[in-house]
């Protein structure tokens, strides 16, 4: 396999500008589709990526993106529902999308985002989601990548820093699921992983579980993302009962810190059982997170 180009669905996110840059950097032609030009270009600025305005859920516009690329990596999810953005139309009905354009101009390749404890029985409705995209992924036919990471920390991402936040104005830090379990991995390990994946025919048909060195539970990630900024704030955890009440609120709120459906994945833990994949050395926690958090 030699893959000279490819089009990265969700290229100017978190996850997607390290895919990039990496691609950039070997030579690799790099195409990604947004709704707002302006905002991808200052998302990949220095990058010689291709930006082309489309509607990534309008079948004909998916098709054209795709005219012309080796491969596709698809990295388009969310966390909340909002508006009209549902899991059900982002992971699902996008995937369909994905494959179908995909098959109508020729590509082959295709690299999938899913998550850890995805399954069409999940927990909840994002991982159930994220489960039927994985089948019909899995099932297309084409030549397939599946990536299932656990939470993603690195500059930028949602995670740590947000608990970073909250540490630095807020003394008292009410914690639902306090021992859920996470196995952090750094966005630059995820990207790596893609990279390496693309030319690699033995990784056709696969799915890797994408997970760092050390499994923590989420209090011990939320002090030690606070001890970075020099505090300490006082960690209670929250009854079941009590934190189930607690994001029902909070999901009400203009920033969801937390939903009713983020609790119900974070009763199973987060974690692999599984040795980082392509000769990756995953990256410490605690060697990357200080440079960014403080």
């Amino acid at each position: 396999m030699h893959i000279q180009s490819v089009c990265v669905l969700g290229g100017t996110g978190f996850v997607g500008r390290h895919i990039a840059r990496l691609l950039c950097a070997q030579g690799v032609a790099v195409r990604t589709p947004t709704r707002s030009a302006d905002k991808a270009r200052q998302a990949l600025t220095s990058l010689p990526v291709e930006i082309v305005p489309a509607d990534v859920h309008d079948a004909a516009q998916l098709a054209r993106v795709f005219e012309g690329v080796d491969a596709v990596i698809n990295l388009v999810g969310i966390l909340h529902e909002h508006g009209g953005q549902t899991f059900q139309r982002v992971h699902v009905e996008l995937s369909h999308k994905v494959i179908e354009a995909a098959g109508v101009v020729g590509v082959k390749r295709l690299l999938h985002m899913s998550a850890l404890n995805a399954a069409p029985a999940g927990p909840s409705a994002y991982l159930r989601s994220k489960g039927e995209a994985e089948m019909a992924v899995q099932a297309s036919g084409l030549q397939t990548t599946v990536f299932r990471p656990s939470v993603i920390f690195g500059r930028g991402d949602s995670f740590l820093t947000l608990f970073a936040r909250l540490a630095r104005w807020v003394p008292v830090l009410p914690l639902a699921c306090a021992d859920a379990k996470f196995q952090p991995v750094w966005v630059e390990d995820v990207a790596q992983a893609y990279v390496r994946s693309l030319n690699d025919a033995a990784s056709i048909g696969q799915r890797y579980g994408l997970c760092g060195p050390q499994v923590y539970r989420l209090r011990e990630l939320v002090r030690f993302a606070a001890a970075c900024l020099g505090r300490h704030p006082l960690i209670v955890p929250l009854p079941d009962a009590v934190a189930y009440l607690q994001a029902s609120v909070m999901e009400r709120l203009p920033v969801k810190l937390m939903t009713r459906d983020n609790f119900h994945s974070m009763q199973q833990d987060n974690v692999c059982h599984c040795a980082f994949p392509f000769g990756i050395t995953p990256a410490r926690l605690e060697d990357i997170a200080p440079q960014y958090l403080a």
